[in-house]
């Protein structure tokens, strides 16, 4: 039993944790033919079902699981887990109907389901069966909201409600203007954008992969792996001090992460170049600022004319340029949080004499 915890406190370091999401997103998309069978989703579900089960007898996970506020969070686990292993499965066997020459399953659907009653009196017993599941939920669940902020006594973690775990998480690695307003207002923008900038007519009204590969792992990965696991991150391998601790770990107040962050500039000046911080900012932060413009402005037109090529062509330059840039500011979150755990980067360009940090 030791030996298991053990391996799993071990994987649930965040560097190894996020390496893993992204490998097991990258073997789903990979290997979807083997995926989208029965026996693998019913057996994944059955293996998470087995993993909480066992780690309710230990007393730390235990603590951590049934805490009120945590619960949806063990069930939003096995709904992302389920939804995306049938959203994979009914696109790999529209997948190979296509490829048949039968044409998707809904488009050979000729029954219909009329407003009313069919609709209705469905949203209805859906109503009722929802209203009867929250009631009996916030009697056996006690989650009551907590006295008005005191700061006197604050609580250790401090952690925002759970749909603003992934923002919070985000605050560890940038700024608050860029993590708690640019960040979150370029994802809305982009999720308003996104019929805008698509033009593939292909995948409409029906599950599919094979017709939107590109369009399908850029979501997955923005929201399963950039916001479902930081939800998850945050909530269970989040501890005191805002320090990570495995799901068996006990949480030490007291526990002590030794970690010297270093902003760019202090790379090149003083550890590359071995001079001193220039007193001017401008001069001090210019590889910072140079890295941040070509990285936004210059990347997107190298990549249009390589990797992205063909999107820059299908799409036209508006179009691409528009993607291109809300693609590189997504990446930003998890090059800087490699970034921060592999190098201990803190800022690439520290501008504190206005406030201003990238």
């Amino acid at each position: 039993m030791g030996f298991i915890k053990g391996i799993v406190n071990a994987v649930a370091d965040p560097r190894l944790f996020f390496v893993l999401a992204v490998a097991a997103l990258v073997l789903v998309l990979w290997k979807r033919e083997a995926i989208a069978s029965n026996a693998v989703g019913y057996g994944l579900l059955a293996f998470l079902g087995v993993f909480f089960l066992f780690g309710t007898f230990d007393p730390n996970f235990r603590l951590i699981v049934t805490k009120p506020d945590n619960v949806p969070i063990v069930g939003l686990i096995f709904l992302l887990v389920f939804f995306v292993w049938f959203s994979i499965r009914e696109g790999v066997l529209n997948d190979r109907r296509i490829a048949a020459g039968q044409g998707p399953i809904e488009k050979a659907e000729s029954d219909r389901v009329w407003v009313w009653p069919d609709l209705v009196y469905t949203e209805l017993i859906s109503l009722i069966a929802c209203s009867v599941i929250l009631i009996v939920w916030s009697i056996f669940l006690k989650a009551p909201l907590e006295q008005p902020a005191n700061p006197a006594n604050t609580p250790n973690p401090s952690k925002a409600p759970w749909y603003f775990l992934g923002l919070q998480e985000m605050l560890v690695y940038f700024d608050p203007w860029l993590a708690g307003v640019v960040l979150p207002s370029l994802i809305i923008v982009g999720l308003i954008c996104i019929p805008y900038i698509d033009k593939n007519p292909k995948g409409n009204g029906y599950y599919t992969f094979s017709e939107r590969k590109a369009e399908i792992a850029i979501f997955l990965f923005g929201f399963a792996v950039l916001w479902a696991s930081l939800i998850v991150l945050g909530t269970f391998l989040r501890g005191p001090n805002w320090n990570f601790f495995g799901p068996f770990e006990y949480w030490d107040i007291h526990k002590l992460a030794a970690l010297t962050n270093v902003n760019l500039s202090e790379y090149v000046w003083v550890r590359l170049f071995r001079t001193g911080l220039p007193q001017l900012w401008f001069v001090r932060e210019i590889f910072g600022i140079l890295l941040v413009l070509f990285y936004v402005f210059a990347l997107p037109v190298i990549l249009a004319k390589g990797v992205f090529k063909t999107y820059y062509e299908k799409l036209g330059a508006p179009r691409y340029y528009v993607g291109a840039f809300l693609f590189v500011m997504m990446m930003s979150l998890p090059i800087k949080m490699l970034a921060r755990w592999l190098f201990n980067l803190k800022y690439i360009v520290a501008i504190g004499e206005y406030f201003f940090n990238i």
